[in-house]
């Protein structure tokens, strides 16, 4: 008999060193953010904006059309949010329909969507129902689905994915009470024995997994004579012996929401459910997330439209002073704001979601900036949206109709929406994940330079490698097409508002922002990890360069095509026009902050120097650890697992 599976103590280093070795090393493809990070204004790799080929838009907008009846004639989503569940009815609707299988192959009985389509289809049943969205997201983006079509071996695809298509439910089991973003201390085994493997431990906040048929666990495999060891990937069957669903966990959004917690117990999965070779679960899951990420910012563009046309309607209706409050300055930058931002997070999607499909690009900084630029601006429009709508914002739908006004849920839109900014990595990861893609090239060359950990020879090389670099690099960063006035001319076209003083603007500021990251690596060399502040506002400042870009790609192709191009024109002027002031104070706040003064406070607060300050307050929390037991072992728990059939 094994012994019970122990914690893994992990160092700082020991955990950023798992976690650099889920990365993708090489970059085989071309990417447009990578090259923006480096002061390289590539718009030749997103201009002409690509589009879907007829077939694929064909499929896609009859998906479409069948999706919108279903919404407006099947889903209440007053009483997903009344009785906290989606109806078991309405989830055998969407399988019927087969929107289990949007992205899987039309050969395994899926409809084979492209991933615009399929972010398309998501931002119209979210908006219909963010817990819907949220529940066929987890099970395509991240759950079984996604990981097999990328890694599965044809046996596998062939015995899960037609299941997933039309019947089963799918989840991904990565988080454990005690292991969030640093999976080095993952504490779920899964131990070989003969042609199986025995899991054991416990897993968080698995979405979809209190309905789940389907898991995709991620469990790390002890090394062993004949065995890598690491953390790997499994498919496992959720009815099978030894698990528990022990708890349904409510959330302050998102109250349909199927999360649980579930625990192993001597669970027995057959090797040949094993996805990929062992050790490589986490690089499964990081491959995965590339394009699974754009389905976030795909739903928080869909609730920017919401939002936009509830303030335009409600503020045309509501008068104040003698006209509609959307003619007063105040009301009206907000709703300008959300016009601007949700044209800008549309472009961000589609044009990612595009590259993703032509696979021309490599998009894993392009989805991480898109899921961390969405879930940040559509919190801040569902805010706004709230304060347009004053007292009638923070009430609930159901008390607005209970005395007689539009049931109106724009506080249930700000709660549902603010869990993007945590699900498939919480903004401050995004941050740290997106730096260290902004700066491979720099650490590909210079990154022995500046480990205290390489000898003086390695030093050397190093010292070598990036002067040779930097001498080919720098001279690139002091003047381009931005300082040009003609530059992107085909932006300015007649009758139309000049776009390409933006673009010029972009390819100005990339340089600037290269060289901003070249004189803080210069400058902290080793410590440079340590300014999570500082790399976030590097990111920050790449996200509004993006969508900028992204903009007024999307306007020109709107014009080029005669879809409301005029109109595009001056949403993307507006947008870039605001973006453009959030750079600049994001450029002050490099070199212009209080982060050492932070860090100080951050100890005083920590050693109970400022305890005196918490006086005079009661606190309604209750009895209880911070983090609950995970010890490996039987469940004493109901199982509350209920498959939907």
């Amino acid at each position: 008999m094994t012994a019970a599976p122990t914690k893994p103590t992990v160092t700082e280093r020991e955990a950023r060193e798992v976690a650099e070795a889920a990365r993708e090393q090489d970059w085989r493809k071309p990417s447009f953010a990578k090259e923006l990070f480096l002061g390289r204004f590539r718009l030749d790799l997103i201009h002409p904006h690509p589009l879907p080929a007829d077939e694929d838009a064909q499929r896609g907008e009859e998906f479409l059309a069948k999706l919108r009846d279903f919404c407006e004639t099947k889903i209440d989503s007053a009483r997903i949010e009344r009785e906290a569940r989606i109806p078991d009815e309405v989830v055998n609707g969407l399988k019927e329909i087969g929107a289990l299988g949007m992205k899987i192959d039309t050969k395994y009985g899926g409809l084979g969507l492209t991933q615009v389509y399929y972010n398309k289809a998501l931002a119209l049943v979210g908006s219909a129902s963010p817990a819907i969205g949220a529940l066929l997201s987890a099970h395509q983006s991240i759950g079984v689905p996604q990981p097999l079509k990328l890694f599965g071996t044809k046996e596998q695809q062939e015995l899960f994915l037609p299941r997933c298509a039309r019947t089963d439910i799918s989840a991904f089991l990565l988080t454990e009470p005690d292991v969030g973003s640093d999976p080095a201390r993952l504490a779920t085994t899964a131990v070989p024995d003969g042609d199986d493997y025995i899991l054991d431990g416990v897993k968080l906040w698995t979405t979809n997994g209190v309905v789940a048929d389907l898991l995709v666990v991620m469990a790390r495999v002890p090394k062993s004579e004949g065995h890598k060891g690491g953390i790997t990937a499994f498919v496992v069957e959720a009815s099978s012996e030894g698990i528990t669903v022990e708890n349904r966990n409510a959330f302050m959004g998102l109250r349909g929401l199927e999360n649980g917690v579930t625990r192993f117990h001597r669970v027995r999965v057959p090797a040949a459910h094993r996805i990929g070779p062992e050790g490589a679960g986490l690089k499964i899951a990081l491959t995965t997330l590339n394009t699974g990420r754009l389905s976030l910012p795909a739903m928080c563009a869909g609730a920017g439209k919401w939002c936009l046309k509830i303030a335009r309607e409600w503020s045309a209706a509501r008068e104040q002073w003698g006209k509609p409050v959307a003619l007063h300055e105040a009301v009206g930058s907000k709703i300008s704001f959300i016009a601007a931002t949700t044209f800008a997070l549309e472009a961000v999607v589609d044009l990612s979601s595009q590259m993703a499909d032509e696979n021309r690009n490599d998009i894993r900084i392009e989805a991480a900036l898109a899921k961390l630029y969405g879930s940040e601006m559509a919190c801040l429009m569902a805010d706004e949206l709230v304060q347009i709508r004053g007292g009638r914002g923070f009430e609930t739908a159901e008390s607005l109709a209970a005395r007689g006004e539009r049931a109106v849920p724009a506080e249930q839109m700000l709660r549902d929406l603010r869990i993007n900014r945590i699900f498939e990595g919480s903004t401050e990861i995004m941050h740290l994940l997106i730096a260290r893609e902004a700066v491979d090239a720099h650490l590909s060359v210079a990154g022995d330079l500046i480990d205290p950990e390489k000898s003086l020879s390695d030093k050397a090389r190093a010292g070598a490698n990036a002067g040779a670099f930097y001498a080919r690099w720098l001279p690139k960063l002091v003047a381009g097409p931005g300082q040009l006035p003609r530059s992107y001319g085909e932006f300015h076209p007649a009758g139309h508002v000049d776009l390409s003083t933006h673009l010029r603007y972009v390819e100005r500021t990339s340089r600037k922002l290269a060289r901003s990251t070249f004189y803080a690596m210069s400058r902290w060399q080793g410590r440079m990890e340590t300014k999570q502040g500082f790399l976030g506002r590097i990111v920050d400042i790449g996200a509004e360069l993006f969508a900028m870009s992204a903009t007024c790609v999307r306007a020109e192709l709107l014009r080029r095509n005669g879809d409301h191009g005029r109109e595009a024109y001056q949403l993307a002027d507006a947008f870039c026009r605001q973006s453009r002031i959030r750079v600049e104070e994001l450029f002050d706040r490099l070199w212009r902050n209080t982060d050492d003064l932070d860090r100080r406070v951050v100890k005083g607060v920590l050693s109970g120097m400022y305890e005196w300050l918490e006086e005079g307050v009661v606190d309604p929390s209750g009895q209880g650890p911070w983090i609950a037991d995970a010890t490996p072992g039987p469940s004493q728990r109901k199982n509350v697992h209920r498959p939907i059939r």
